[in-house]
């Protein structure tokens, strides 16, 4: 099996996740007996609070190169929004990061979907490399909320799912935000947030939820097996 890094922390939530489902994934293919050999860095979330891209490109550049050093043959971050610093930190490696936005991509093109509602955080709903990526390599087209929805979906984000904190309140809003986005034309929903497949988990709403977490694990653990 190969050797993964991981880069945790935003939140420890999330990651918590990412580990179980992992090991989860190998020990239906080869058995409990065996579990992956995982690198494991968890960051302090007050990085990404500081919102200065620089110096978040500069903490993840450093890590991934430690992990990279330490023997990891590719890379998971494990959270959507640090994704915005791939790019520039994937030419200093030599070992490729398991991009979320593939993942996702794959599984909505697999279900035929043309049109997605992305429930995220700020930076991810306005940046590139989510919604760009799906539509500039898988052909879908992405769309996020409108009016107070947009800064609603990012102040439950990081005030409480990121804090470990999961209120009917914070649900109800996504739910209506899903039916929202299914009066605007979407056919699915990127949970862009990999804290909201814990929130929404066995929850049924008006749309396919793509659980970007469970999405990003299956691909990790794809990558493990070889």
């Amino acid at each position: 099996m190969k050797i993964l890094g991981l880069i945790g922390g935003t939140s420890w939530h999330a990651t918590q996740e990412y580990y179980r489902l992992i090991n989860e994934g190998i020990s239906k293919v080869n058995g409990s007996l065996e579990s992956p050999e995982l690198i494991i860095y968890s960051i302090n979330i007050a990085v990404m609070r500081t919102q200065d891209k620089a110096h978040i490109t500069a903490v993840y550049s450093d890590i991934s190169l430690k992990l990279q050093q330490a023997g990891a043959e590719a890379i998971v971050i494990c959270a959507n929004t640090p994704h915005m610093v791939c790019d520039t930190v994937q030419k200093e490696l030599s070992i490729p990061f398991l991009h979320i936005a593939h993942a996702t991509g794959n599984e909505a093109r697999r279900l035929g979907l043309k049109k997605l509602g992305l429930l995220a955080t700020k930076p991810t709903m306005k940046g590139h490399f989510i919604s760009g990526i799906i539509k500039d390599r898988f052909g879908i087209d992405v769309i996020t909320p409108e009016g107070e929805g947009f800064n609603t979906s990012h102040n439950f984000i990081a005030d409480e799912l990121t804090q470990g904190i999961f209120s009917e309140e914070a649900k109800s809003f996504y739910l209506e935000e899903i039916k929202r986005m299914k009066q605007r034309g979407a056919d699915g929903i990127i949970l862009g947030c990999t804290e909201l497949p814990i929130l929404l988990k066995d929850v049924k709403a008006e749309l396919p939820m793509l659980a970007t977490t469970d999405l990003h694990a299956q691909m990790a653990v794809d990558f493990i097996l070889g």
